[in-house]
Order: structure tokens, then C-alpha cells, then sequence
């Protein structure tokens, strides 16, 4: 269709316009008012403003990768793993609950992380707040505290395993260390440090094991479970070296600080 046929078409159209609810009908609309709206500044991205919707998105994303920020950043993974491994060569069963052993990982890595946490507030958060620092230099400076908490644990074979994966050969410095490479070596090296103390763990409680069920054979006993007659012997032993307070104190004191 061309051009002169389309005004044609629109003439037309604005024609029946005019005879269908009068020529009042093509003028332009009045302009309503409006209440004042408050000049509110949600955010900014450089010089754009971000709207609220946006930003509430961007909460619930971060909010969303918590347990994984503290599942790869924090003391959480040597200590629950320890906790499930205590409670498995105890014997008790679900005994304390999944509930109970979280709990006490938590409160354990809040105790643990404490000092990391209080520097990365003066470093980075705090300032930021104030107006002192830009949002990527408080970034920096936040999460300069925790990657030394993750080096300090870090064992060098892992880090240069993952650092071999990602095609680099090696790092200059600390800072030249990604943080992925960095979350990945240091989750590694945690579930091997927990793995080597849940060895120690089991030791004892195997020997007793092994005591009852020769014990059990000799007398002819066979039929009889060696774990039932054992738990009582192993919950015994642990309250009586008092387990809890000597497993959660060990467990602190095994993450080197600097």
C-alpha cells in the first residue's frame, strides 16, 4: 500500500471520528493533576537511577546465594561435616537431630568467623555506609579480611590443582588468586580436614566396637548385635571425657588465624 493511499485511509478514519463523538472528541485531553510525589533516590548504578522493583530483586538473589556464600566462605563446612561424622561413629542414630547439629555449626562459625567479620565491618562495610569508600573499592576491601581466613586453610596442592583446571599455571601473589579458584580450594581442603579428624573420632569408638563383639563371640553370643550392646559403652566414654565441650574446642582451635 503506499503512502498517499495511507493518508487517505487516516482521513478518513479521523472523519468518522469527528461525526461519532464530536470534534471535542480530537482535541487534546485536559491535563490531570496529581498529587505531589516524594523525590526519593533508591539507588544508583553510575549516574542511572534503579528502580525499587529491581532492587528488591537484586535482595532476593543475594539472599538466595547465602548458603552457598557460607557453605564456601566460612568455617561451616569442616565443623558440620565433623558434628555428622561424631554422630555416626556414636551410633546414636538421628540422635541429636539435623536441627541440633546445624544449630551448633552455626553458633560455632558465628564464634569462629567473628574476628573476620568484625574486619571486613571496619575495612569495607562501615565506610562504604558512611560515604567514605566506592561501592568496588568497599567491595575489595570487605572481602580482603576473608580470603586471608581462606588462605590461612588452604593447602597448596589444592589450589594449585584448581588453578591448573582453570588454565593458569600459577599466581604471583594472593591477590592474583580468583575467588573461584579460592572457593573451590578452600572447600576442598576443609572436607580434608574434616575427613582427617573424623578419623580420630572413629578410633576409639571402633576399638570398643571391637572389644564387644570379641567378647560377644567368646562367650557365644553371636546372635546378639554388637552395636546394640557397644552404644551404651560409647555414650559412656564421651560423657564421661566430656566429648562435646573437647569436640566443639578442638574443632575451633584447628582453623589458623592470621
Amino acid at each position: 500500500m503506499s503512502t498517499h493511499a495511507l493518508l487517505h485511509l487516516l482521513r478518513a478514519l479521523l472523519t468518522l471520528l469527528a461525526i461519532a463523538f464530536g470534534a471535542d472528541a480530537l482535541a487534546a485531553p485536559a491535563a490531570v493533576s496529581l498529587p505531589p510525589m516524594p523525590d526519593v533516590t533508591v539507588a544508583t548504578v553510575g549516574t542511572q537511577t534503579v528502580s525499587l522493583p529491581l532492587q528488591i530483586l537484586a535482595l532476593m538473589t543475594v539472599i538466595t546465594l547465602l548458603p552457598g556464600m557460607l557453605l564456601a566462605m566460612t568455617a561451616f563446612t569442616r565443623i558440620i561435616v565433623v558434628l555428622a561424622m561424631l554422630r555416626q561413629a556414636l551410633g546414636t542414630g538421628q540422635t541429636p537431630s539435623n536441627q541440633i547439629l546445624l544449630a551448633l555449626a552455626l553458633f560455632v562459625t558465628a564464634l569462629v568467623m567473628a574476628p573476620v567479620i568484625d574486619a571486613s565491618w571496619a575495612q569495607g562495610i562501615r565506610p562504604y555506609l558512611d560515604g567514605q569508600l566506592e561501592f568496588e573499592a568497599a567491595l575489595t576491601a570487605t572481602l580482603g579480611p576473608i580470603r586471608e581466613f581462606m588462605f590461612a586453610q588452604i593447602r597448596e596442592a589444592d589450589l594449585m590443582l584448581f588453578a591448573g583446571m582453570s588454565g593458569s599455571t600459577g599466581y604471583a601473589s594472593p591477590d592474583e588468586v580468583p575467588f573461584t579458584v579460592l572457593m573451590a580450594s578452600f572447600l576442598t581442603s576443609e572436607l580434608k580436614t574434616a575427613f582427617q579428624i573424623g578419623f580420630f573420632l572413629f578410633v576409639p569408638f571402633v576399638i570398643i566396637d571391637l572389644v564387644i563383639a570379641s567378647v560377644l563371640m567368646s562367650m557365644g553370643m553371636m546372635m546378639l548385635s554388637p552395636m546394640l550392646i557397644s552404644a551404651p559403652f560409647k555414650i559412656l566414654l564421651f560423657v564421661l571425657v566430656d566429648g562435646w565441650s573437647l569436640v566443639v574446642g578442638t574443632l575451633a582451635a584447628s582453623f589458623v588465624t592470621t
